[in-house]
This record gives C-alpha cells, structure tokens and sequence, in this order.
C-alpha cells in the first residue's frame, strides 16, 4: 500500500502538539543555538523579540518530533489492521523554510503535513517520491513556520 493510498493528495493532517516551557527554549539554545534572546528572558527583551523565544530551529525539530510520532502511531494503527504499512525515508531534503512568527515561552504549537505530490521515480522503479507542505500554527491560528519537504517511499 502506498502513502497516498491512504492520505489523498491535498489532505491535511495535525500531526500533534507541543507547549515551549522558557526552560525547553533555553536548554536547546545552549545546545544548538546559543543567541541571547534564546537564553536569557531578561536579555531577550533589549532584542527585535523583545521576549525569551524559541530558535527557528527548535521549532522545526518539533516539527519532526510531532511527525514521527504521528508516523509511529498511523504505523501501528495500519499493523493491528492487517494493513501492510508504507515504507517511508529517508528524506531527500526540504525547501523554501519560513519562520514567519517568533515562538515565545508559554506558546502551544500544532503541527501539520498535507501530501502535495507523488510520483515513482524513472530511475528507481518502485520508490515513490512524495512531497509535502509542512506547517506549524500556535495557540493564536498564526502560522509560526513553514517548509516543503519530500521523503522516499518504498514500494
């Protein structure tokens, strides 16, 4: 069974949710991306943010965290059905990254993928490449980050 046997193109999926604690924020600043106003509240506010708020980063593996999860989930629900379930990854990589809204402490963002295109690859018979539309929306309904991203499926 293929991916867009199961999801049809166009269909948007919430893949799940998470809440930044000022604690989350600043223990993956200090690993991956130490700037001040990921680090430090009371120096955050002397930046453009004018707050503690989280790396771009730092939400697109969010991204990725509430992806898999969701994956893993859809994955089992398919098994215990006696559904074959897709072989998806890995990815040949994303495109046009946005990050459009700063995600501050306390925000709660919900994540999306819609399945925008598929197609077999001429060269590799039986690996689909499917793309997709990729989104992050908080609490508010304002977009926080988007990007397009395609991942190999074997069939």
């Amino acid at each position: 069974m293929k991916l867009s046997d199961l999801t049809p193109i166009g269909t948007r999926i919430e893949t799940g949710s998470l809440t930044f604690t000022a604690e989350d924020i600043i223990r993956y600043a200090r690993e991956f991306d130490p700037q001040p106003f990921h680090l430090d509240p009371e120096a955050a506010k002397n930046f453009v943010f004018g707050a503690l708020c989280a790396s771009g980063w730092h939400t697109c593996a969010g991204w990725m965290k509430m992806f898999l999860a969701h994956w893993a989930a859809e994955h089992a629900r398919l098994v215990r059905e006696g559904i074959e379930p897709p072989r998806m990854g890995p990815s040949p990589g994303f495109r046009k990254l946005q990050w459009l809204r700063p995600v501050y402490a306390g925000d709660t963002i919900t994540y999306y993928v819609t399945l925008t295109e598929t197609r077999e690859l001429a060269s590799r018979p039986g690996t689909w490449l499917n793309s997709t539309f990729n989104e992050g929306v908080n609490q508010n309904g304002e977009t926080v980050m988007r990007f397009e991203s395609s991942v190999l499926e074997f069939v």
